[in-house]
């Protein structure tokens, strides 16, 4: 940026995080310094994300940047297309041309200038001329993004645009590249997702607060909602919010359209609620697990505080050089010795996780890496740990070794599901170890997941997420917002009011 221009940045108001597009420019600036070593004389070229129709209808899905395109321009709008030079450093974004009626339904029509200035790039054009423009830089190649994503399964877009057949096209070299970039945060991406942590934080506060039984699982979902965007400016949610109470606490991923957080939540129930904003493309992932009445019960103590146990020896042994698999191992070590001391366990707790008692208990992985998607990108890439095949670690996300700046969520769960109980008490080398009678009092409780979003530091690891963790903390927090509603109602039915 000039000296003396005016700072671009983006803001949902004074009263949200401003964040500046010297962000991405800084991205731009490290995939750039990565590829100059493998691929000097290039071009980077990306298509961002289209306003998708909901059906055939006239109404579209609300839109969200593809999350590459977002790392690298912070762009809002659908339609853009964006190019790097990679000697050079040079960044270009490509708009689509509006109609005249545009201006008329969806408002004013940016120029060229305006998109430059707003993203601080150093050329702006029309995506009809993406071919001329790109054609006057003479590259070697143009490098298009093209791989797995080892979450989803699914393959990253590669970008298409009329007389792309006119260049020399390269689609392996980017992914492993810029995929790699996305691991490690920056210090201003991870101001980011501080604001997201900070604000979620915050809103799951206000949910158990608000929570009683007798309301439904959506309230406390709209509860987050309202929250999230009313106060942080987050219009969008990291994902499908997780309102699981009871029976419902062990459907790992409930909330679905199928099964839309819609119970009412009964006295006696432990809530799991699994909720995170987004924030100028960046995420977060919270969960807490909390009783609707504000009290737990002596079962409910024991499985909550089996988890808590396991995800702060995680979180005391995070640091870099640590490999993910060893946490993912030490956090059954510790919950499945709790839960023998409980008496629900019985046995050598080794040759439990060696007999998969801790997949049974945790059906899913520890974690995941967190930035702009909510299960962000890199966690199998090439010349990192493969997927690991033993049962209760072929479900993690990452096997990879932990770097400064890495940011992963830390979320290990205890779930009482009837359909992995009822297989493991019909396999007699997995019933030995559990206590029957034990089981089937506890069973009822539900399910536990503690859920922390935590940065890996130099020397250390540091907790980005704040709310409640310890049962003490829990009831203290809830059982101050019933007193001071109850205090409340006490003077308004007040004679002297």
């Amino acid at each position: 940026m000039a000296a003396g221009a005016k700072r671009a940045f983006f803001s949902m108001g004074e009263h949200t995080l401003k964040v500046p597009m010297e962000l991405f420019a800084i991205n731009r600036r490290r995939l750039a310094e990565r590829l100059k070593k493998v691929a000097p004389n290039t071009v980077v070229v990306l298509q961002g994300g289209q306003d998708v129709s909901l059906y055939c209808t006239d109404v579209d899905y609300k839109f969200q940047q593809e999350s590459y395109f977002n790392w690298m321009f912070g762009v809002r709008e659908p339609g853009f297309y964006g190019a790097l030079d990679v000697n050079k450093g040079r960044s270009f974004l490509f708009i689509p041309r509006l109609p005249e009626e545009y201006s008329v339904f969806l408002g004013k029509i940016k120029s060229t200038d305006d998109f430059k200035a707003y993203y601080d790039v150093d050329e702006v054009h029309y995506n009809d001329q993406i071919k001329d423009v790109l054609k006057s830089l003479n590259p070697k190649k143009l490098l298009t993004l093209h791989g797995l994503n080892t979450d989803s399964g699914y393959t990253c877009k590669e970008a298409v645009f009329e007389g792309i057949s006119e260049f020399n096209v390269d689609n392996s070299i980017l992914h492993p590249e810029i995929a790699e970039c996305r691991v490690i945060k920056t210090p201003e991406e991870i101001e980011v997702i501080r604001y997201t942590n900070k604000i979620s934080s915050e809103a799951h506060k206000v949910v158990m607060q608000k929570i009683h039984p007798g309301m439904y699982e959506y309230q406390g979902e709209a509860i987050f909602l309202e929250y999230c965007y009313y106060v942080g400016g987050a219009r969008s949610e990291a994902y499908t919010c997780i309102c699981g109470s009871g029976e419902n606490a062990a459907i790992l991923h409930y909330g679905h359209a199928g099964a839309p957080n819609d119970k009412r939540i009964e006295d006696g129930d432990l809530c799991l609620f699994d909720m995170g904003c987004k924030y100028a493309g960046y995420t977060s992932d919270i969960t807490v697990t909390f009783p609707a009445s504000g009290k737990f019960t002596e079962d409910q103590k024991a499985i909550y505080n089996a988890v808590l146990i396991a995800r702060t020896a995680v979180i005391e042994n995070m640091k870099p050089g640590v490999s993910w698999v060893d946490m993912h191992r030490l956090a059954f070590k510790m919950m499945l010795t709790y839960l023998k001391k409980f008496g629900l366990l019985v046995g050598d707790v080794d040759e439990m996780i060696e007999a998969g008692i801790g997949a049974i208990l945790q059906p899913h992985g520890l974690g995941h890496l967190l930035g702009c998607d909510v299960h962000d990108v890199g966690g199998y890439l090439d010349g990192h740990p493969t997927r690991p095949a033993e049962p209760g670690f072929n479900k993690l996300r990452t096997a990879r070794t932990l770097l400064p700046g890495m940011v992963l969520t830390v979320e290990p769960g205890c779930y009482f599901n009837d359909v992995m109980l009822q297989k493991a008490m019909k396999n007699p080398d997995q019933a030995k170890f559990f206590n029957a009678a034990v089981l089937e009092r506890v069973k009822n409780v539900g399910s536990v997941r503690i859920e922390d979003d935590v940065l890996v530091t130099d020397c250390g690891a540091e907790i980005l997420t704040d709310v409640p963790r310890t049962v003490e903390e829990i009831e203290e927090f809830i059982l101050k917002a019933k007193r001071c509603d109850s205090g409340l109602l006490e003077s308004l039915q007040s004679p002297e009011n």
